[in-house]
């Protein structure tokens, strides 16, 4: 689901057990290094709101930061809250699950609708 979009980058959720968002650059750089510089830093700053904001909201136990893009050559960044009873910790969500957790986490879609405003004050 596409939760914010501008000229630039677009966000969308990742379904997942945990709050897991996915950070995309409108243009398909294959690498950081192939964007302007101006629109890596607004890269990293939406990054930081994002995760300001899961921190501020889920109280997560650790934010995990990936890049991999190897079977989808986009430069995007996946930003998940982690908690010690989630279904892989302390692998990562793509490693081996360790247990079945049953997480109690507030709403998603507050979350999302918290997260849009933040966004849209930010570029406006």
């Amino acid at each position: 689901m596409k939760i914010y979009e501008d000229n630039n980058f677009f966000i969308e959720s990742e379904k997942s057990e945990i709050p897991w968002l996915k950070i995309f650059t409108q243009v398909e750089y294959k690498e950081l290094s192939d964007l302007p510089s101006d629109l890596r830093l607004r890269l990293f700053e939406l990054y930081d709101i994002v995760e300001d904001e899961m921190i501020d909201y889920f109280s997560p136990d650790k934010i995990n930061m990936a890049s991999f893009a190897n079977k989808l050559p986009h430069v995007h960044i996946h930003v998940m809250a982690r908690y010690k009873n989630d279904s892989y910790f302390p692998n990562p969500m793509w490693g081996e699950k360790q247990r079945e957790a049953k997480l109690d986490l507030p709403s998603f879609e507050l979350f999302y609708e918290k997260l849009q405003k933040r966004l849209e004050s930010f570029t406006s």
